[in-house]
């Protein structure tokens, strides 16, 4: 089993990397956070995961990289709810970073999960229910962002979630459209979709 791979990086795609240790060249699958943060890097470490697929036509043997355990062990938890398998994982991870996604499951976002490519509702609520405990119980879930205040609960989720699909139409990320019409809505529950969206839009980064 490979725990890590140490080199030299010789050549990177926003999918793959190629690492060079002790004269042998990896093909390594990565997401797109996993390439912002080695980008620019010449010497890098990434951490694997080795899917061996076997008893087909033809058996594959493909290593992911991850430039934290933090993002390894997300995708290893991924890959054991049904429906998703190892690239639309790693298609999950390019679409939030490791502690964005903690926070999308743990606040229960089947949304956000939705706007992933070739994930749909039944998927994204199977995520939630599968996970939301286990990243907690891994201690994955370092940097969470909970909706549990008691302003919270009172928030009008129709108004939110319309309001965080415009914001998504205007090019913001799910993930950050949701941050900030929460804290609009906390301070006012009672604003109607158009005056959350315009307060958002003159806070939103």
């Amino acid at each position: 089993m490979i725990e890590y791979i140490k080199g030299e990086l010789i050549e990177m795609t926003p999918a793959i990397a190629i690492v060079e240790a002790y004269g042998i060249g990896y093909a390594i699958n990565i997401s797109l956070n996993t390439y912002s943060d080695i980008q620019g890097k010449k010497d890098i470490k990434l951490y694997i995961y080795e899917a061996i697929i076997t008893g087909g036509r033809d058996d594959s043997y493909t290593l992911y990289g991850f430039s934290s355990k933090q993002e390894r062990s997300l995708y290893k938890l991924l890959i054991t709810v049904s429906g998703v398998g190892a690239n639309t994982a790693r298609m999950i991870l390019s679409s939030f970073t490791p502690s964005e996604l903690c926070n999308v499951i743990s606040n229960g976002e089947e949304r956000m999960l939705k706007s992933v490519k070739g994930i749909g509702l039944k998927t994204a609520q199977r995520i939630i229910v599968d996970l939301r405990d286990k990243i907690i119980q891994a201690g994955i879930a370092n940097e969470l962002y909970v909706n549990t205040s008691s302003n919270n609960l009172n928030i009008d989720t129709a108004v939110k979630d319309e309001a965080i699909s415009a914001l998504t139409m205007l090019g913001f990320s799910p993930v950050s459209s949701s941050k900030v019409v929460i804290e609009v809505l906390t301070k006012d529950a009672n604003l109607p979709v158009e005056q959350v969206v315009k307060q958002a839009l003159k806070i939103i980064k």
